[in-house]
């Protein structure tokens, strides 16, 4: 069993996705905990198939259900990962996991991966979407969920992080190859996103990390979102769909990848900005 780290998977209905995920890291010989929330298809009896520790909880949101997970399994390596079970870890990143041993890591607390990600079958290859680094990796009882984010979730690792650019998480909901699955997720992710941009205008939540451009790539998101919260409604979704396209050459993807530029930077923007203003009326 690996003595290095473990492996933490958040899951709902996802028969289609997980053997895929469990497939690429069951070699890992690492402990595999999943945090399930109802599954009605064999998601479980995949799970059991592979080893995998179950527990089951109601789903609020992804935040909440990390933090959950966090503090509800009882992980006894130094290392702890934290996968969505849509992912996929590549042969190369595998390779740097197989390889990895806390000592070679003494004063570091947190590990970025790279991700690829993917709609109905496309690589989103620009449009700001590669390279894209996720803190997945991080040490045990450090790293925690940033709670003070609605949807939009993150781990958080105090200290010094590092970020391993090579290697890949390939990420692809095979339920997005249909669109009303799609829309219909984003409808819901709309309500918490607009409910959350109005408890900042009303200082109800803070950013946990401190917004730096030049920091981790975290914190220079968090940079980027007190930008975006500070633009004109309804006008902010064409400043970020143009600079999308345009600057980021989200205009060079091809046509299927394009359509998730538009459904992802504009059309989803507009509705969270409609919502946002039905909430302040």
């Amino acid at each position: 069993m690996n003595s290095e780290f473990s492996i933490i998977i958040l899951t709902f209905n996802e028969e289609v996705h997980l053997p895929r995920l469990l497939e690429s890291i069951k070699d890992l010989q690492a402990k595999i905990f999943i945090l399930d929330s109802g599954s009605r298809d064999e998601t479980l009896n995949i799970a059991k198939t592979y080893g995998a520790e179950i527990k089951e909880h109601a789903f609020i949101n992804h935040p909440k259900q990390w933090d959950f997970a966090l503090k509800n399994f009882n992980i006894t390596t130094p290392w702890t990962i934290g996968l969505d079970a849509d992912q996929v870890v590549t042969p190369a990143l595998f390779a740097q996991l197989i390889q990895f041993r806390d000592a070679d890591y003494e004063n570091i607390n947190g590990i970025y991966f790279n991700r690829k990600n993917y709609f109905q079958g496309s690589w989103i290859r620009y449009g700001g979407y590669y390279p894209l680094y996720l803190l997945k990796m991080f040490r045990t009882g450090i790293g925690y969920s940033d709670l003070n984010e609605n949807m939009d979730h993150r781990f958080i690792a105090p200290g010094k992080t590092v970020t391993w650019k090579n290697g890949h998480l390939l990420e692809e909901n095979l339920k997005e190859n249909d669109i009303n699955f799609w829309l219909q997720k984003h409808e819901k992710y709309s309500d918490l996103i607009a409910q959350e941009e109005v408890e900042r205008m009303r200082n109800l939540r803070i950013q946990t990390l401190k917004p730096n451009l030049w920091g981790n790539p975290d914190e220079k998101k968090a940079w980027l979102k007190r930008l975006w919260w500070k633009l004109p409604l309804g006008l902010r979704p064409y400043l970020y769909y143009s600079y999308r396209m345009v600057f980021q050459l989200g205009m060079l993807d091809n046509k299927t990848a394009r359509k998730f530029h538009y459904l992802q930077g504009l059309w989803f923007r507009k509705l969270v900005d409609k919502k946002i203003n039905r909430l302040l009326d």
